[in-house]
């Protein structure tokens, strides 16, 4: 397996991610893909839509809602980064799998939309319903998981400024917004846009590289 780049000496890829969102989600599948074909070790830390849209001006109120709605799996993915650190990719795959691959019928204007969604997914990964219940908790209820949601978000915005969405993805020393895939690439392609990335992250001058999407991101292999 190679590295190239910045990787040559540390091959650690860090993934913030908001479980509800469909681009983080299929970048997430491609890291996995990257895993198997790289010397790569992953580590996933939340991020949330609901403290990045909190007070944006000009959103389209149905999409305020809905991102307001993604706090309550953000809540518990920042108690499980805390308290089970070894168990957030873990409970990130059982929640993605049931948002974007399964063709969930989810009202997102419903605060409560994902709430059955996140007690099967921490049966299915083995970790105590109680959970649960910091999904709906304010920052002033006992026992939250506010704080440590909002410093970890933080850390994704320190690495790269606070106009960009999920995901941030940090290669080696570098981090970046993206990169935005619409499929999931495998096996050597999967390797050799990572090290692309890696190359591109790596070059202390690079920005961005951008395009008009042409399609939605769609959880399935290229």
């Amino acid at each position: 397996m190679s590295t190239v780049g910045s990787m040559s000496t540390n091959n650690s890829v860090t993934m913030f991610f908001d479980v509800t969102c469909p681009f983080a989600w299929v970048t997430s599948r491609w890291l996995l893909e990257v895993e198997k074909v790289r010397d790569i070790a992953i580590e996933w830390a939340p991020m949330s839509l609901a403290i990045l849209n909190d007070g944006r001006e000009g959103l389209d109120p149905a999409y305020a809602r809905q991102s307001a709605n993604a706090k309550a799996p953000a809540l518990v993915a920042a108690a499980i980064y805390t308290e089970h650190p070894d168990k957030v990719g873990d409970y990130y795959t059982a929640m993605g799998e049931k948002i974007h691959n399964s063709g969930a019928d989810l009202d997102k204007q419903d605060p409560a939309c994902y709430d059955a969604l996140i007690q099967e997914a921490l049966e299915e990964i083995g970790l105590p319903a109680e959970l649960f219940d910091v999904a709906h908790k304010s920052a002033d209820d006992e026992g939250n998981y506010e704080q440590q949601l909002r410093d970890s978000h933080a850390n994704a915005l320190e690495l790269v400024g606070d106009d960009v969405g999920t995901p941030v993805v940090k290669l080696g020393d570098r981090a970046f917004f993206g990169p935005v895939l619409t499929r999931i690439p495998q096996g050597e392609t999967a390797g050799e846009l990572f090290d692309a990335s890696v190359t591109l992250g790596g070059y202390p001058h690079f920005f961005e590289l951008k395009r008009s999407r042409t399609e939605g991101p769609q959880a399935e292999f290229a």
